[in-house]
């Protein structure tokens, strides 16, 4: 086993390198605000303060590890961190094992062996040393790569949360719950629904809730002494959790619980091999905690379900549950049933996997990404090999709509500490494209006339285009601004405008 463990975890790492390289030539929504964030802080300017962002700070110091730099860094980063995921996982699928065969009568387990009941071959797979551990993984590892793609390739908010999740609750499991708390409070500086991370934990550890919460406030604490010591912590405020209020309490779903119904039943669909698995595991195992591992499950959904979106990213939130007790369960059941069970892989493996194909091919050959899912950021590449042509040093750039990511393909400085348009008119991005109404007014006037004091030598209109309501000159407090710029050129689904030499 000890050898088989050895080549294990570098076939993983195969398995996600291939997968994470079809995405070289792909920024990915989710990902392109943090690389922005990112970069500017490598030019010096101060995350909240310099730079508007309405994420957790470790999202975007993150990225500062390979320097905000996008293509293989940010892959390789991708990979790594999912290989990171899978191995917390083995470790908690391992200590379960052991602890069950701990438990486990001996009588019982040389029934299980013995050569007139059929031996090892019928055995239950907890028989079997660290066989869980290798499903536990690789369970992992095959949904990080065959799901929807902009779930889990990008290293977003949900994502970054996964591999603290994941270890708070097998610390919290194995009664560590000092540490636990402290891999919690990490995760709520990843996401805010590290929250829900922090109640998994507590479900373990009731009576050491005072131990728990010290644990959590450890990290917080010392993130907020660096946001106070940058003059930052007001702005931090504002922008991650005053934003992000206004932003969680209106949904621009109109039917929202029944979207929910829906994508929750696509998730399972795709993830039937483990939710399955982790049923039997509840119904079988007498000696499960069931109440422990059903509260976890349902403190996962409601982080799932807080804000009524249910985006595909936002059901990384169950993935542990599901690997870790669909690993219980598998090893409950015989090799016959267990893979019977584990052919139902197939079903994600069929609809993702000739995606990757696909990729591949154009990767080989060089070739933008046929694929409609990535139609902006090909234009965005696009817009900013133009930017590029025209730009000298000294440039800055202003990008109106949510396209960060061309801050990073045009290598130009930001002019304003505004990034995006969100907080500029009030639309959050999730709806922008097609809705207009606003979730705040007041502030966001205010925001505008701070960016009509900047004079960024190029503006890029990513939004207009989409959506006339939202165009820049659609804002009267705006079109003295505008007045000094002329269009220099445009792409299918972006202009990009030029500051006037005798501009004011």
């Amino acid at each position: 086993m000890a050898i088989k463990a050895r080549y294990f975890f570098p076939l993983l790492f195969a398995l996600l390198l291939a997968a994470r390289l079809c995405h070289l030539d792909i920024l990915w929504a989710e990902e392109g605000l943090p690389l922005a964030a990112a970069e500017q802080m490598a030019r010096g300017k101060a995350l909240y303060l310099d730079i508007w962002f309405d994420k957790p700070p470790l999202v975007a110091a993150t990225y500062l590890l390979w320097g905000g730099r996008d293509g293989f860094p940010l892959r390789l980063a991708g990979v790594l961190y999912a290989l990171l995921a899978c191995w917390i996982a083995w470790l908690f699928a391992q200590d379960l094992s052991r602890n069950r065969a701990k438990r486990a009568p001996r009588a019982a387990w040389i029934h299980s062996v013995h050569p007139l009941n059929g031996g090892a071959g019928n055995a239950p797979f907890a028989l079997r040393g660290r066989r869980e551990a290798f499903w536990a993984a690789g369970l992992m590892a095959f949904y990080l790569v065959f799901d929807i793609p902009s779930a889990v390739t990008p290293l977003a908010a949900d994502m970054l949360m996964l591999v603290p999740h994941v270890a708070a609750v097998w610390l919290a499991w194995r009664g560590r719950t000092f540490w636990s708390g402290v891999v919690a409070g990490l995760a709520f500086l990843f996401n805010a629904k590290g929250l829900f991370v922090l109640a998994s934990c507590a479900v373990w550890n009731l009576r050491a809730m005072p131990l728990l919460l010290c644990g959590f406030a450890v990290p917080n604490a010392l993130a907020a002494a660096w946001l106070w010591s940058e003059g930052a912590l007001a702005a931090y405020w504002e922008q991650v959790w005053t934003w992000g209020r206004v932003y969680a309490s209106v949904t621009f779903l109109e039917h929202p619980a029944a979207n929910g119904l829906l994508r929750t039943a696509n998730w399972l669909g795709f993830h039937a091999a483990p939710a399955i698995a982790a049923v039997w595991f509840w119904l079988r195992d007498a000696k499960a905690d069931r109440i422990r591992w059903i509260a976890w499950c349902a403190i996962s959904f409601g982080a799932v379900a807080a804000g009524w979106r249910f985006f595909p990213r936002y059901y990384l939130q169950l993935l542990p549950l599901a690997v870790v007790a669909g690993t219980r369960g598998f090893a409950l059941l015989d090799r016959r049933r267990a893979w019977a069970l584990a052919g139902l892989l197939a079903i994600p493996f069929a609809r993702f996997g000739p995606r990757y194909a696909l990729l591949a091919r154009d990767v080989l050959e060089g070739v933008p990404p046929k694929w409609v899912d990535v139609a902006m950021d090909q234009d965005s590449r696009k817009t900013a090999g133009l930017i590029r042509k025209m730009s000298r040093g000294g440039d800055t750039l202003f990008v109106w709509g949510f396209r960060p990511e061309l801050y990073c393909y045009t290598w130009l400085p930001a002019a304003s500490r505004y990034l995006d348009s969100q907080p500029l008119t009030g639309v959050p991005a999730d709806r922008h494209l097609t809705q207009s109404r606003p979730v705040e007014s007041e502030a966001t006037r205010a925001r505008r006339a701070e960016l009509a004091h900047t004079h960024p030598r190029f503006i890029v209109d990513g939004l207009g285009g989409f959506n006339p309501a939202l165009a820049m000159g659609a804002y009267p407090d705006l079109q003295s601004w505008l007045a000094g710029y002329r269009e220099a050129g445009r792409t299918g689904l972006t202009r990009i405008y030029e500051r006037l030499p005798d501009a004011p």
